[in-house]
């Protein structure tokens, strides 16, 4: 009753006391006023909010009539205008504004506080019948651009939403919508009961398939909430775009009730189901498997899977070792028949002091093909995780680790097309962070023995740690030829010649001859079932903003990854801790 006081003006506002008095005298009267009230508030009106009135709008304006309506405190008890005021009139409640600047008003708010606004009185109410008002909400929180009467502008367009059917009569081939009349619908049903509900899925999730994971982007498109699962262009061509599939999609139906339907397979969509498991994490079930099947049984759909997947069939495929992986990957992925559970991932936020923009890069592994890891920056390092893996180095593990304190000049292109003489300088900066990493225990351990010890002893231990410590760093200096003398007083050119050493072998032939910068680091390799795995060292090749490369020097082997370039929408973190948070727990999710 106070909001409600405080917004009507009660105590203030005479239209509000005469309507008191009438609400206790007759109650139909009162629905006469009302009614009259609302034909001349709740108008149709052509275009959006701050456009000219016309048949088609959703509020009419007020006109010079309107004055002494919403103007009151400017007339006198006869209900003649006040001849003393100077100046227009002024409202003294926020109902007495014009019902187009309420329009205004309203729309600035969530969509999450209207029901509360439409409890205030019933001139809220009515108001918040506007079109315009649930179009900006749409439009703001959601990110629809499309009007509803015009589908086809939309990416709902798409060939892969729409099911071939055959007209006997006429014979054509043409695609139709197996999709409701919307013509009826209004933004208002569309945030009530499809974006408002499902607001909780949008945005960029990691599917729990074992080692292989994935990258799902949940959307709002068009008219409907679509899950797009981002696939790697085919091997080895990674500055292809990314290749996207719908694995479902969420509409309402002519009953404004919201149905999941599942995308996956070649026979159009079909039932499903959506559940929310917890926080950040959901599920999606599949209702109709039968439609995943194909008439020529699982030789079939592992032909038509190998061609989407790799782009090639398996005759074409002669390694050996490589036909097994693919047929293990399909035998391990089609058993879950899209029924999947999803955990939310962040794109990371970006950093002034970072080398290059972090985000999502596409990168070739060897025999495994094409996989997405997330570029990402903590303090003086860089991370690449597995956004997508393979059984021996599943999704969610850092599959690189760059020192960003220890950079690596390059020699000149005589001296790298020699690996031995690339890997003298990498396996230089290798031993000396391990001599640190060691230098570093013996501290820390006598420094815990020291603090054992008691206040006691502690003069004689003090000194016998400090007499180690400078022993160990008189033998374990490292001398002026060392690679990290000679890195940290010399500035690489900003572009310099590159050429990868000979017997490594890449999987893309193009990549780029200069470079910008190159620093030590570690990649992560590990047995067939994540089994035995160590950090080999290797060089990471900065080329430019959107793209980078990596020499496996134990493997003998060039990755070259580039920058994801699409709109993912609803994937930002809300701050660095949660993205850290959420790096941390990927690891526990497939390992």
């Amino acid at each position: 009753m106070a909001v409600c006081a405080r917004l009507c003006g009660v105590g203030q506002s005479r239209r509000c006391r005469r309507r008191q008095r009438h609400n206790q005298q007759d109650q139909a009267s009162d629905s006469d006023m009302d009614e009259e009230e609302e034909e001349r508030i709740v108008g149709q009106r052509q275009g959006d909010v701050g456009g000219g009135g016309g048949p088609e709008s959703g509020v009419a304006t007020a006109g010079p009539g309107d004055a002494c309506e919403y103007g009151s405190g400017h007339v006198n008890r006869g209900g003649f205008p006040d001849r003393t005021s100077t100046g227009p009139p002024h409202p003294q409640s926020l109902a007495e504004l014009p019902p187009e600047l309420l329009v205004e008003i309203v729309s600035l708010l969530p969509g999450t506080a209207l029901p509360n606004v439409a409890l205030v009185c019933k001139k809220f109410r009515q108001i918040l019948n506007t079109e315009t008002i649930w179009r900006r909400r749409c439009m703001e929180e959601f990110g629809m651009k499309d009007d509803l009467r015009k589908m086809e502008v939309g990416g709902v367009s798409s060939r892969d939403l729409y099911v071939k059917r055959v007209n006997p009569r006429v014979k054509s081939g043409r695609f139709m919508k197996l999709l409701p009349d919307y013509e009826h619908m209004d933004y208002r049903d569309v945030y009530t009961h499809l974006l408002h509900p499902y607001r909780h899925i949008l945005g960029l999730w990691q599917p729990d398939i074992g080692p292989y994971g994935g990258l799902l982007n949940v959307v709002v498109d068009g008219l409907f909430i679509i899950g797009w699962m981002y696939l790697p262009p085919h091997d080895p061509r990674v500055e292809d775009p990314m290749r996207r599939r719908p694995l479902f999609r969420i509409h309402l139906l002519e009953s404004n009730k919201a149905t999941v339907e599942c995308m996956y397979g070649h026979k159009g969509p079909h039932k499903g189901d959506i559940q929310t498991v917890k926080k950040d994490e959901f599920s999606t079930k599949c209702n109709q498997t039968d439609y995943h099947r194909m008439p020529g049984g699982r030789q079939e759909e592992f032909r038509t899977w190998l061609e989407e997947e790799w782009g090639r069939t398996l005759e074409e495929i002669f390694h050996e070792h490589m036909q097994e992986l693919i047929l293990m990957k399909f035998i391990y992925t089609s058993q879950y028949d899209n029924c999947l559970t999803y955990r939310r991932i962040y794109l990371p936020p970006a950093m002034p002091s970072d080398l290059l923009p972090p985000g999502l890069f596409k990168g070739t592994y060897g025999s495994h093909g094409l996989e997405i890891v997330m570029l990402s920056f903590i303090g003086t390092y860089a991370r690449a995780t597995k956004l997508t893996g393979d059984p021996n180095v599943p999704a969610g593990q850092p599959t690189l680790d760059v020192d960003l304190r220890r950079p690596v000049v390059l020699p000149d292109l005589e001296q790298q097309r020699n690996i031995e003489e690339l890997s003298r300088l990498v396996m230089g900066v290798h031993e000396e962070v391990q001599r640190e990493d060691q230098q570093q225990a013996m501290d820390t351990s006598a420094a815990a023995r020291g603090a054992a010890e008691g206040a006691s002893g502690g003069a004689s231990v003090e000194e016998g740690v400090e007499a180690d410590h400078v022993t160990c760093s008189d033998s374990c200096q490292p001398g002026p030829s060392t690679t990290t003398s000679t890195t940290t007083t010399t500035s690489p050119p900003e572009a310099q010649p590159f050429v990868l050493p000979l017997g490594v072998m890449a999987r893309n032939e193009v990549y780029p001859r200069t470079c910008r910068k190159c620093f030590y680091g570690t990649g992560l390799i590990a047995g067939h079932g994540f089994t035995s795995p160590e950090r080999t060292p290797g060089l990471f090749v900065l080329f430019d903003e959107d793209r980078f490369g990596f020499i496996w020097l134990e493997l003998k082997s060039f990755s070259l990854y580039s920058r994801l370039t699409d709109h993912l929408a609803h994937s930002h973190a809300p701050n660095m801790e949660r993205f850290e948070a959420m790096l941390m727990n990927m690891q526990s999710w497939t390992s």
